[in-house]
């Protein structure tokens, strides 16, 4: 995981070369607002201007298994949209020819606003994050350079890169930063919660949701830190280890013995579709998470010290929490057709 990281800053001033060697001035700027009360993103617009060619160019490489070795899996096939970029009914991410990963395969959304991915933060520029994926064993296992060779074969690629590019002829560095146009808009904000905050008609909460955002803000919001509700930073929050995976987290990246393990704080907009939970997929129920930060803590030197107090919640405020949780789903992204399969490609 280590030389992720490396060809990472690598290829990010990659981009930068290829970019700024061509001018997107006749082309569509696409402009990102940023919700009332919510935090500048991290995101560097300037260098790395959205367009709409670029967009749906990276739409739909994001949703064709040209990517994979065997021409099977897409970045679609364990990012689904209805279940908020995640994938479904499986604990761990799967690739080609029925390979099995270790970790669950997170969510994407939000990520103008993340400044590392993936659970260990292996990688710190979205630009390159596709990088991962593609070249991973268990994943697509495929190489940059021949994912290119097959994209320059294809005449409607070529096309689609000249539009967004200005140049026809396919490069790593611009395939990435295609994909990136696309991930980095898939923005979530208009759910029952952000209404609420809006004082809007539809955000009215029951008592139920009103006590269950109490209780949130109280025992949870020190992690999960609103409105983008991830603190985006890398935390041991108590799980036991699986013996069968040993997977240490952070520590792989950092080899820090403090970042033992420690995992990034997932946001919790959409939780409501976006089981199952954990950085290993271990719980499938909401409730199984509650129960365990209410009574399945393991201390142990790197726990967090938010966790150092324990959370007591009695059954009904449980139900009550979780109430408030489901006010974090967000239909409109979930069923957003600008970001689902592009039917006209095809």
């Amino acid at each position: 995981m280590r030389y992720l990281r490396i060809h990472a800053v690598v290829l990010a001033i990659l981009l930068l070369l290829a970019l700024f060697a061509f001018s997107p001035s006749d082309l569509k700027i696409i402009t990102v607002a940023v919700p009332k009360g919510w935090p500048q993103p991290a995101y560097e617009f300037s260098k790395f201007p959205l367009t709409e060619d670029g967009f749906q160019l990276g739409r739909k490489l994001f949703y064709d298994p040209i990517l994979s070795r065997d021409g099977t899996i897409s970045c679609a096939s364990c990012h689904n949209q209805s279940t908020g970029f995640t994938h479904v009914d499986h604990a761990h991410s799967h690739g080609i020819e029925g390979r099995k990963g270790t970790r669950n395969t997170p969510a994407l959304m939000n990520l103008v606003w993340n400044k590392s991915f993936m659970w260990d933060g292996a990688i710190n520029h979205i630009e390159v994050q596709a990088l991962a994926p593609i070249t991973n064993p268990m994943e697509m296992d495929e190489t940059l350079e021949h994912v290119v060779k097959k994209l320059n074969a294809s005449a409607v690629y070529r096309r689609q890169f000249d539009k967004a590019f200005g140049d026809s002829v396919i490069t790593g560095q611009h395939l990435l930063l295609a994909i990136t146009q696309f991930v980095i808009q898939l923005n979530s904000s208009n759910s029952k919660y952000d209404q609420h905050i809006r004082k809007e008609a539809g955000g009215k909460f029951t008592s139920e949701e009103e006590h269950g955002l109490k209780l949130f803000r109280k025992n949870c919001a020190a992690c999960h830190t609103e409105p983008l509700f991830t603190n985006g930073l890398f935390e041991n929050n108590g799980l036991p280890l699986d013996d069968s995976i040993k997977d240490l987290g952070r520590m792989k990246i950092s080899q820090r013995p403090d970042d033992s393990l420690k995992f990034k704080v997932p946001t919790l907009r959409n939780i409501q579709y976006s089981a199952p939970y954990m950085h290993d997929g271990r719980f499938s129920r909401l409730s199984q998470v509650v129960n365990h930060y209410t009574g399945g803590i393991v201390r142990s030197r790197t726990l967090s010290e938010k966790l150092n107090q324990p959370v007591e919640l009695t059954e009904p405020e449980k139900k009550d929490l979780i109430a408030f949780l489901m006010t974090l789903t967000d239909r409109e992204f979930l069923l957003n057709l600008r970001f689902s399969y592009p039917k006209e490609s095809k």
